[in-house]
């Protein structure tokens, strides 16, 4: 009898599996990737009525392909590459020809995966047309151009509101949109747009490298929800000589609300820099002419922080000549902030116990980084890397507070160094300070610094710097969770603490 049973619920899911790998291969996911606003829904009803017709009838002809939204599945493999196959997705013989360097890992999700095809057919459109010779005998591109920011503007739409596969890829515990996996997409987003503005379009000049700089002030404003569609839309505000700043908004449509008025949950601010693809050197790029009201008040701001980010550099070049003043007042905070921790340290039992030291707040992880987390340029992808830095900020301020924290934006992330398949990569992270004033909100800044480790040679560099911003809800404050203040041990921590609330501008 248990052997029947076994053989009977072995079969049932065998089933079950086989309809649902069916599902996935003729069910392409409708997310539409456009220059424009427009979305097309036509190939998820063709799917949907493919899916659910008569088996023994003939599938219908598959929409014709359209230059302007590039199809994306909700699932990493497909059935077949040829004419007719597969719905959206991916040619594998087209695929199979493209070089090494072209092809990404295969750890991201479907929505990275489509942005990376759609930034490697320009790459493949010089390299095919200049197949007769070498990229180095290729000239560089000398002659820019002026572009708008709508010939970069970029969206994608996550119809997680109709895509039961897509919806499960995205969802955390919490049944909101997994804030790390996001964070991948907006960077491919981002990357793929930097791209776009770059492109000269001309077969004869090879094609600019661009490596993410930097990201500054992203702000979550409302939980987003996995059960309601999403879009992520962005453009070029700003370009200097060889950096390019991208604005991203994350907005999703309220059930009772007209979709006229999608609101915006979550708003990004990225910087990129330009590289020549043989020498690494920095590049020159193309001009931005805004057009729009709103694109010209773009290009002012961040030309206006770009002017205050050189003025400071060349005061701190200055600062040992008239920064005496600063030292004593930074000397002062210093002696302030290792107080208590010296208490900590000489009377223990004397300690104030709504403060913990910085050091019992640390956290750590490592792994090896995998060729299936690699980006189209052979390194690792910075999106994987603030994937795996923010769970881990999330898990320190989790383990910190003791209830399930809230994210409210990441202040700043740098790429110092780009990190490389097959090395050795340390995230260490901490809650640096906290920020008590506001009793409703009170906030936890996290800290993660990734390393790269060398054991054969007793070496280890940062690469890049995380900093997160966390809270907690208002139902915990309301039953009595006090948030601890952090505290230093050492000068060094000290130094940490006051310069990160000097970049965000608490001393002003």
């Amino acid at each position: 009898m248990t052997t029947r049973l076994t053989v009977t619920a072995t079969s049932l899911l065998s089933r079950t599996l086989h309809r649902r790998v069916a599902s996935r291969i003729t069910r392409p996911l409708a997310l539409g990737l456009e220059p424009s606003a427009r979305i097309l829904h036509c190939q998820s009803r063709r799917a949907s009525s493919t899916t659910s017709g008569d088996p023994g009838q003939e599938p219908p002809e598959p929409a014709p392909a359209m230059d302007s939204p590039i199809k994306v599945v909700s699932h990493l493999g497909g059935r077949g590459g040829g004419e007719g196959g597969g719905g959206g997705a991916i040619d594998a013989g087209r695929s199979a020809r493209k070089p090494l360097s072209l092809w990404p890992g295969m750890y991201h999700s479907p929505v990275t995966n489509a942005l990376w095809e759609a930034r490697s057919s320009i790459f493949e459109r010089m390299m095919d047309a200049g197949a007769a010779g070498d990229q180095q005998q290729q000239r560089p591109q000398t002659e820019l151009l002026t572009k708008t920011p709508a010939q970069s503007r970029t969206s994608i739409v996550y119809k997680f509101a109709t895509d039961d596969i897509l919806r499960e890829q995205y969802r955390d515990p919490w049944n909101e949109v997994r804030i790390g996996k996001l964070l991948e997409d907006l960077d491919a987003l981002a990357g793929t747009i930097a791209v776009k503005h770059c492109s000269d379009d001309d077969s004869t000049t090879r094609p600019l490298l661009v490596v993410t700089a930097s990201v500054d002030k992203m702000v979550l404003k409302k939980p987003i929800r996995v059960d309601a569609d999403l879009k992520i839309a962005g453009a070029v505000t700003y370009v200097g000589r060889s950096s390019i700043d991208i604005q991203i908004e994350v907005t999703q449509v309220e059930q009772e609300c007209d979709s006229q008025s999608d609101p915006i949950v979550l708003t990004a601010n990225f910087t990129f820099v330009a590289r020549d693809s043989v020498t690494g050197k920095s590049a020159p790029v193309n001009r931005l002419s805004p057009e729009t009201e709103k694109e010209k008040q773009l290009f002012e701001e961040r030309e206006a922080r770009d002017k205050m980010r050189k003025r400071k550099r060349e005061e701190q070049k200055g600062a040992l000549e008239n920064g005496i003043h600063k030292f004593h007042a930074e000397a002062e905070r210093l002696d302030s902030l290792l107080a208590e921790g010296r208490v900590f340290a000489d009377f223990p039992a004397l300690a104030d116990r709504d403060s913990i030291l910085l050091r019992d707040t640390r956290l750590e992880n490592s792994l090896i980084c995998q060729p299936q987390q690699r980006n189209l340029h052979g390194r690792i992808f910075g999106g994987f890397l603030m994937h795996r830095a923010f769970e881990l900020a999330f898990s320190t301020a989790y383990a910190f507070v003791g209830q399930r924290p809230c994210f409210v934006e990441v202040d700043h992330v740098d790429f110092l160094k780009p990190v490389d398949v097959g090395d050795f990569l340390r995230f260490k992270s901490c809650v640096l300070y906290t920020q008590l004033d506001n009793p409703e909100q009170p906030l936890v800044n996290v800290e993660v610094v990734a390393h790269v480790t060398r054991p054969e040679l007793r070496k280890s560099e940062v690469s890049n710097t995380f900093h997160f911003t966390f809270t907690v809800s208002s139902d915990s404050l309301k039953n009595g969770l006090k948030i601890r203040s952090v505290v230093p041990s050492t000068e060094e921590e000290a130094r940490r603490i006051l310069e990160r609330m000097e970049a965000e501008g608490l001393f002003n």
